[in-house]
């Protein structure tokens, strides 16, 4: 199951499921779409892999399958401006 942390883990920006501005790579690293393009150009800076839109959990499905309370912050240098 696609873990979906609540925050960008750069500027701590809320990120709910619902959020169509999430951005996610392989290994689950998450941003907003604003850190993503502004600060990493599209690339996640944990792994240098692609940082893709994540997909929306349909509500109904949410109740049975969370998203992660846990919030996660990486001392990124590119995000000391945040």
């Amino acid at each position: 199951m696609l873990q979906l942390r609540p925050n960008c883990e750069c500027c701590d920006r809320d990120l709910p499921p619902e959020a169509r501005d999430a951005l996610i790579c392989s290994f689950e690293c998450t941003f907003c779409a604003d850190c993503a393009d502004t600060r990493f150009k599209g690339a996640c800076p944990n792994c240098g892999g692609e940082l893709v839109l994540r997909p929306v959990r349909p509500a109904g499905k949410l109740a049975k399958n969370p998203p992660s309370k846990e919030r996660v912050l990486k001392p990124h240098p590119e995000c000391a401006a945040a």
